[in-house]
């Protein structure tokens, strides 16, 4: 077998076997195919796509070439939550606590944030004491006592990704969707989970920007998924602008004990109960997504996940006190109100851009050795549809010094906001659900 060979089938339209998928893998993972091949290919597959069971075949591959954790000591069905990143997605530190407090376990391995986009462990070390890195017994222990817990991501999970990832990166071949499937669901498969629901974010703020877009990721994740024994689903929801109103590490972890505590933001709190909903179906706990979020909702009344974020927390060494008082997470010195310059409706809010805001004052990462600062971000206080008067405050910064930095920071949030005459027709939330059966879309969204 010779990579040369497969190149050219895949350039002709052909089909990859598993083994002939494995074979590029492994190659290109042990140094015998060198990059200038390894970028043929994967413009071969940008052009020509994938088959199903070649987009599985390959993320199995990848899967395959470093660590597998396994979470067979757990009891239960393990259901893994991931999403393809957005602006002020904090849904984890919310979903988490409510799918276990509704008795699914969940074992968790969590990312950081780098560019425009946070992470979850971020977040979670913005908790004074928080540990995010646990031994692997520790780690099963306490999700099979409490039915909780997220870490970093550790060991070599899927190191072909990482290489892949890194190539694709510089030779223009990052948007091929079965290449953006096989990376996520690689990590996943890896990470060990027995069922996996997919956030699949769309629009300004998101990596797909459209929905049709959205859409074939989606399949194309859930296949794989289906194609190797895992129950996957996925829901699309809209990233035209931040979900909730804050970004920012400290400020998005207030905003979900907020959720928690039932006082969320609306948007927020539905994509929260839906996506948990759906994990909670996949983890036998409920028939159906409707009983699901019935359930999830008495969870969330009762107190019943916030109790469980707050032993969450204190299992892991942090502050559990912050579930009672938000105050005691980190606070930035200042408080910079963004006006808006004219009168109207805001018709649409750039999310990419405040979440480039936001790394600016030092809440994200320019690059992945860079420090961040937990305390600072934006507090948006207009979303689209929301009529504003001029000089009134659009969005809040929470800076740790004033100065032409943090001028330049305001203007960008203002140019982020586009406010017009015309009240705007807003899009819904949730945009479409992935299945096994196919693609069922939101009429609102049509």
């Amino acid at each position: 077998m010779r990579a040369v060979d497969l190149i050219h089938k895949k350039r002709d339209g052909g089909e990859l076997t598993a083994s002939e998928l494995t074979y590029i893998i492994d190659g290109y993972c042990e140094g015998d195919i060198p990059d200038y091949q390894m970028s043929a290919w994967a413009m071969a597959v940008l052009f020509r796509g994938m088959t199903a069971a070649e987009t599985a075949a390959l993320t199995l591959a990848m899967a395959n070439s470093g660590d597998q954790v396994d979470l067979a000591p757990i009891e239960g069905i393990k259901v893994d939550k991931h999403s393809t990143g957005g602006v002020g997605d904090k849904t984890t530190l919310i979903i988490a606590p409510l799918v276990a407090a509704a008795g699914v376990p969940v074992a968790k391995m969590s990312g950081r944030g780098l560019g425009h986009t946070g992470g979850t462990v971020d977040k979670l070390e913005a908790i004074e004491g928080f540990q995010t890195e646990l031994s692997r017994e520790r780690f099963i222990n306490q999700v099979n006592e409490l039915g909780l817990s997220v870490i970093g991501q550790s060991g070599n999970l899927a190191p072909a990704d990482k290489k892949l990832y890194a190539l694709r990166d510089v030779t223009a071949t990052v948007e091929s969707i079965p290449l953006i499937a096989s990376s996520v669901m690689s990590k996943k498969i890896a990470a060990g989970a027995d069922a996996i629901v997919l956030d699949v974010k769309t629009g300004s703020g998101a990596f797909m920007k459209t929905l049709e877009q959205s859409e074939q990721l989606a399949q194309a994740m859930v296949d794989i998924g289906t194609q190797v024994g895992r129950n996957t689903a996925a829901i699309i929801s809209d990233m035209d602008q931040p979900l909730g109103f804050a970004i920012g590490n400290a400020l998005e972890v207030k905003e979900a004990i907020e959720t928690l505590q039932g006082k969320g933001p609306d948007d927020l709190t539905e994509l929260c109960l839906t996506l948990g909903a759906h994990m909670t179906v996949l983890g036998g706990k409920a028939e159906t997504v409707e009983e699901a979020k019935a359930l999830l909702r008495e969870k969330l009344d009762s107190g019943a996940a916030l109790d469980k974020f707050r032993q969450f927390v204190a299992a892991q060494g942090g502050d559990g006190a912050v579930a009672d008082d938000t105050g005691r997470l980190p606070s930035a010195p200042l408080h910079i109100e963004v006006k808006a310059e004219q009168a109207g409706y805001v018709q649409a809010i750039h999310a990419e851009q405040l979440g480039t805001a936001a790394m600016l004052l030092g809440a994200g990462r320019a690059t992945k050795e860079a420090e961040i600062d937990y305390a600072v971000g934006i507090v948006m206080r207009k979303k689209v549809g929301d009529p504003v008067s001029e000089g009134e405050t659009l969005a809040v910064l929470h800076a740790r010094e004033s100065g032409e930095a943090a001028n330049d920071v305001a203007a960008k949030v203002r140019s982020a906001y586009a406010i017009s005459a015309e009240t705007p027709s807003v899009r819904p939330l949730l945009l479409s659900i992935v299945t096994a059966d196919g693609v069922s879309r939101n009429s609102e969204s049509e």
